[in-house]
């Protein structure tokens, strides 16, 4: 429902390269980290955005989604449910084109705001399993 595959098509594909990670630290354990490797394997810059910014996967991070001096395309947002639409607000007013919240990660009023800004969404997915679908033989 929050996902249909053309939106989900059209922000892996058309979106942008620049996905900015909120919740990506360097803790190999997590969930972001994973998926921010597979992102990086398929080609996307990964901005890592949190509130510790070290450098992830060789990539520079950034305290606040503000803070990042360079547009983002698409904020990947691995928070709590309570806590994501807070980012998906902060990433519609950066400027991004794309807000894409993880398995798990749901918040309708958010979903209608950012969708009512112009944004694509997609909330409850996982781009580290839609990725691949879209590039069969890889």
């Amino acid at each position: 429902m929050y996902g249909d595959t053309e939106t989900v098509r059209r922000i892996l594909e058309d979106s942008g390269d620049t996905w900015a990670v909120v919740g990506l630290s360097e803790n190999r354990q997590r969930a972001a980290y994973g998926v921010a490797g597979v992102l990086q394997r398929y080609g996307k810059r990964i901005v890592p955005v949190h509130p510790a910014a070290g450098t992830v996967l060789g990539e520079q991070g950034y305290p606040s989604l503000a803070a990042v001096p360079f547009p983002i395309d698409v904020v990947d947002v691995f928070v709590n449910s309570g806590l994501a639409g807070e980012v998906a607000d902060q990433a519609v007013a950066v400027g991004a084109r794309a807000v894409w919240f993880q398995l798990g990660v749901v918040d309708e009023a958010a979903y209608e705001r950012t969708r009512g800004a112009g944004l694509d969404m997609v909330m409850d997915r996982c781009p580290a399993i839609e990725i691949p679908r879209l590039a069969p033989g890889e």
